[in-house]
């Protein structure tokens, strides 16, 4: 009889191996915040007929393609929070709420399973690294507005690697309390050759414009961190002190934050620039193409963006495109607080060089004179109806100058917040059929549990 047990253990512990060295050894999340299918279709179109690229983005190479349902519990359009906990845990929530079922019982991310399997852990974001989507990621709270609580969780992670910009709490204990777990807080390129620590918290040098994103592709800001950075910079921090396996989870979360402004523009150049980030794990799953598992989707779709016909050159007029829509509004309000003397006629002057009116963007005389009569309004008599949106409020005048801008790039928002649209599903590597077919945003995390165990 003690044989026989001794035996079946013997089996137990010899499948349980087995079953561990099959499963993949490098797993990749790649997030699109807001990423929906009209988004990666329009950078794609750009990609075909403006960069003039034989081969697809890289997103559309990996060879299993599926769908995924974003619905919250509370709601068919879900915001980040909600959709993020679905990601990461598999358990479906209410909106604003992180880590927790509607309910507030805490669940827990594939990285909980992942580190206690030994896998390293990443989780990086071109947004702030206690915003929604990288949270869900190590956090339980019911709203994530709690920001101190949310940056105190991250201290507590035990994470190799946090990437994005600036922390957004008021605690102004955070950083100490990052030292007391032992975690090295580093900041922009050069504290990227400064990480030294096994666990390692980088943020951006503070962003000029705004302290929740590292900034716009399209805004080429001097020193900025950008997204192949941070990717490149968690994965080397992986390969030193987790080689044998590691999960990352890399999210383009400046994609949302250009949908929600409706700039179809920075939009494209951010899902290009997230594309560039992808190919750093896509290259990696080439020199090991039987130990890696590459995922990528979205949490939700913004915007409900489509292709129309554009005018002119259409798609390819964003190359005249200088500025974000957000950097734009800066430039304005920095007027308005000026109390500068700036006319129609210098204004006219700065959209043709920055955004290419009058030379390459067709403006009609009727387009003009609202345009003249938005700018007297927002400049002169200082009374001009603000768009909101999630992340920012535009003056009248510039949400006019960049909705003539993407009805010549072809390029239509249905609206400046979510939509419930499913979102796309891109896959390649070991156990890539867990994620094909229709699938529910739940389905991400109990594809990656079923893979590694």
């Amino acid at each position: 009889m003690k044989l026989r047990v001794f035996l079946t253990a013997a089996a137990m512990t010899l499948a349980a191996t087995a079953s561990y060295a099959e499963a993949p050894k490098y797993i990749f999340l790649y997030i699109g915040d807001g990423m929906g299918m009209g988004p990666v279709n329009a950078a794609q179109n750009y990609n075909r007929t403006v960069l003039g690229n034989d081969e697809p983005l890289t997103m559309m190479q990996m060879p299993v393609v599926g769908w995924s349902q974003t619905y919250s519990a509370s709601a068919p359009v879900t915001d980040s929070a909600a959709a993020g906990t679905a990601l990461s845990t598999g358990y479906k929530t209410k909106n604003g709420m992180l880590g927790m079922t509607p309910d507030t019982t805490n669940v827990y991310s594939v990285t909980k399973t992942l580190s206690e399997m030994g896998y390293g852990i990443a989780v990086a974001t071109s947004v702030a690294p206690d915003d929604a989507t990288p949270a869900a990621f190590y956090a339980h709270v019911p709203t994530r507005k709690m920001l101190n609580e949310i940056d105190r969780q991250m201290a507590e992670a035990g994470f190799n690697f946090i990437a994005g910009a600036d922390l957004r709490s008021d605690d102004k204990g955070i950083f100490d309390y990052m030292a007391e777990n032992n975690v090295q807080v580093v900041r922009g390129l050069k504290g990227i050759e400064e990480m030294k620590s096994d666990k390692v918290v980088l943020i951006n040098e503070t962003n000029p414009l705004h302290s929740n994103n590292i900034g716009y592709t399209i805004d080429s800001i001097a020193g900025a961190l950008t997204l192949p950075d941070i990717t490149k910079a968690a994965l080397t921090q992986l390969e030193r002190t987790s080689p044998d396996r590691f999960f990352m989870m890399i999210e383009g979360g400046n994609i949302d934050h250009a949908l929600h402004a409706n700039d179809g523009g920075a939009a494209v150049k951010e899902i290009l620039n997230f594309d560039s980030a992808l190919k750093i794990a896509f290259d990696f799953y080439k020199a090991h193409p039987e130990e890696t598992l590459i995922i990528v989707t979205a949490d939700h779709d913004t915007g409900g963006l489509a292709i129309q016909n554009g005018k002119g050159s259409g798609i390819g007029n964003i190359d005249y495109q200088k500025v974000s829509k957000e950097a734009f509004n800066d430039y304005c309000k920095g007027l308005l607080k000026s109390r500068m003397i700036y006319t129609w006629a210098d204004m006219k002057e700065y959209l043709t060089e920055n955004l290419g009116f009058y030379t390459h963007i067709p403006v009609s005389a009727e387009q003009e004179e609202k345009l003249e009569s938005l700018f007297n309004e927002t400049f002169e008599m200082r009374n001009s109806a603000d768009q909101k949106t999630l992340y920012a409020t535009f003056n009248g005048f510039a949400a006019e100058v960049f909705r003539i801008f993407n009805d010549a790039a072809g390029l239509t928002f249905s609206t400046t917040g979510h939509s419930g649209n499913p979102v796309p599903v891109f896959v390649a590597g070991k156990d890539a059929d867990l994620f094909k077919g229709f699938n529910n945003n739940i389905d991400i995390a109990a594809g990656i549990l079923k893979a590694v165990k």
